[in-house]
């Protein structure tokens, strides 16, 4: 490819409109985000998440009815409606015959009609049911579990890795894949749950589906009322509503719940117009905090951390903690270079100036006291330590010929290749610490939009195999956002060709990538799907469910609403190795099953 002109959001246009003949048809509804509203009190469905071995946290949204016949409809952002009482129940049966915790809260337009619940004082490794009820009117019933953190014993871990879930982007088979299974703990979110753009000349994805999925609000995201929105919008989609109801959830946020690229003072997709960053990071926050089954932040100082503390760890006896890392608040502005034509992308090895920016120890990805927290975690005595993770720790050398600049090397310095001084540090760390003692860590990665495996080395040279490895990361693929096969679709080399060479040439440059990158075990940016993982004493198995590859038949499989992702291969790392293998699966039934399960 030569002089490609393209970032993230740009798409593949041409072929993504001949799919709309293989998508079936559906009446577009232009207030898909609101239309839940008019379909009773609880038409946003439920959910739950950040489960302990003894609470876990449960969500609605509860639309107050209209009074009289023509009043307005409480809709999300509208800041409509009167406040409603709200009844909720957790019980150890769906029939609610046994009944185990009960309450009853109020709800208003200052939450956006939302409620969540702490429910505590729970049992660990427990099947749980939940539900709503108000003026009359049930919810549906959802399902959710606590965590297996019962002191010396272990039970069966299991988990989905999602993110990139971009609605305009294409249908969300992929929840509809994880609501169909019975067999998780959790779906583990690690960020970009929704996107900020509108369906304007800023639209991200296959320009079949304009006037099918679009954005609401139509424009980007800037305040509470649009945020608002665009989380109701995800809420109102059936696939996700089902995922949500049968499995809890643990988030966190990535830079588009916000604004692309987004770093401590502003984001690559704020502009001075658009108000005041930082009002807009706080409206943001709001709307995630309000409609997302996410217990609410530790204000406490007893963590040393700068801002608002979303960082959080979970524990499962002594199989092993789940880290849950935020590296969009604190962070230091990306390195970039004008004219590089890949959306956060830079060279190196070309100039001192990039070189010594990229590895400068006053910049940051994490704060310090996050980085140190993160560290702390690394010392206990469980058998691992997974790390939910927003960007790729992993280092990742970009061959200039596939993006267009043959001759040099590129990293995206959006990741922790852009930072890192942060990265030596914890990679350094980890490494020392002895496996037997303190066992190993698997670092559970997003947003490249592609599929990855591969070890953490602690100092790498390009091609050279020989490196000390500091454990293992496993990167999944996005649910519906652009990966490097549309983003390479939209070149000018490839654009308009048939999408088996366009899969072609991706692979042809995943290849060169890695021989650039010999601790990359595994590389797909073809398909988009998840990831289940299964830990225990063992080893922590990682089977990757992706959907087909575009072909002239099916140019783009997001936008057939009957393609759901599908096993197809499998990675793992055995306890004390610190390196990624291959594995066969998929994994077969759990060990043991939670209580009341």
């Amino acid at each position: 490819m030569t002089n490609p002109s393209v970032d993230r959001r740009s798409v593949l246009k041409g072929v993504a409109v001949a799919s709309a003949a293989f998508a079936l048809p559906r009446a577009f509804d232009p207030a898909a985000a609101a239309a839940p509203a008019s379909k009773g009190i609880f038409g946003y469905g439920v959910a739950s998440g950040d489960p302990t071995g003894d609470s876990v946290i449960i969500w609605t949204r509860a639309t107050p009815p209209q009074r009289h016949k023509g009043d307005p409809v409480a809709t999300p952002g509208s800041g409509l409606g009167a406040s409603i009482p709200v009844r909720w129940q957790v019980a150890r049966d769906p029939r609610f015959t046994r009944v185990v915790a009960h309450g009853l809260v109020h709800t208003s337009p200052d939450r956006d009609h939302t409620v969540k619940v702490d429910v505590q004082d729970l049992d660990p490794y427990t099947r749980y049911y939940y539900r709503f009820q108000s003026l009359g009117e049930f919810s549906e019933t959802g399902r959710t579990q606590t965590a297996g953190d019962i002191p010396g014993e272990t039970h069966a871990l299991r988990l989905a890795l999602v993110s990139c879930s971009n609605y305009t982007g294409g249908y969300f088979t992929a929840y509809r894949a994880l609501a169909q299974r019975d067999d998780l703990d959790f779906v583990l979110h690690v960020g970009d749950y929704i996107y900020e753009y509108g369906n304007g000349a800023d639209r991200y994805g296959p320009a079949s589906l304009a006037g099918v999925r679009d954005s609401q609000p139509p424009t980007e995201t800037i305040d509470l009322t649009g945020y608002r929105l665009r989380h109701a919008l995800h809420k109102a989609d059936p696939d996700l509503q089902a995922a949500h109801r049968q499995h809890a959830w643990i988030t966190i946020f990535d830079d588009h719940e916000v604004a692309n690229n987004a770093w401590a003072g502003g984001a690559g997709n704020h502009q001075a117009s658009e108000g005041d960053y930082l009002v807009r990071r706080a409206q943001a926050m709001q709307a995630y905090l309000e409609w997302m089954p996410f217990r609410l932040p530790d204000q406490s100082q007893s963590t040393p951390h700068r801002g608002t503390r979303f960082f959080r760890r979970f524990t499962f006896g002594d199989l092993g903690d789940l880290s849950i890392v935020e590296t969009r608040q604190n962070r230091s502005l990306q390195v970039t270079v004008p004219g590089v034509p890949f959306d956060g992308f830079v060279p190196v090895g070309l100039n001192p100036a990039i070189d010594g920016a990229i590895a400068h120890p006053g910049r940051h990805l994490p704060e310090p006291e996050q980085l140190t927290w993160i560290k702390d975690g690394l010392t206990g005595r469980r058998r691992w330590h997974l790390l939910g993770n927003q960007v790729m720790v992993t280092p990742v050398l970009y061959p200039g010929a596939a993006l267009g600049a043959p001759g040099l090397t590129f990293v995206n310095a959006d990741q922790w290749d852009g930072y890192t001084a942060d990265r030596t540090n914890l990679l350094t760390h980890a490494a020392a610490q002895p496996s037997a003692d303190s066992g190993d860590v698997v670092v559970l990665t997003g947003d490249i939009h592609a599929s990855f495996v591969g070890d953490l080395p602690v100092a790498a040279s390009p091609g050279n195999p020989t490196y000390t490895s500091a454990g293992v990361e496993f990167v999944c693929p996005s649910v519906t956002s652009d990966g490097f096969v549309e983003v390479l679709a939209g070149t000018k080399d490839l654009l308009g060709k048939p999408p088996e060479v366009v899969v072609g040439a991706t692979r042809q440059a995943i290849g060169a990538a890695q021989q650039l990158n010999p601790w990359l075990r595994y590389i797909d940016g073809v398909s988009h799907g998840f990831v289940v993982l299964d830990v225990t004493p063992e080893r922590v198995h990682a089977d990757y469910h992706h959907t087909p590859a575009p072909t002239s038949a099916q140019p783009d499989p997001r936008t057939v609403p009957t393609v759901v992702p599908t096993y197809t291969r499998s990675f793992q790392t055995l306890a004390g190795s610190r390196r990624a293998t291959a594995a066969s699966g998929p994994v077969g039934p759990r060990s043991d099953r939670p209580r009341g399960d």
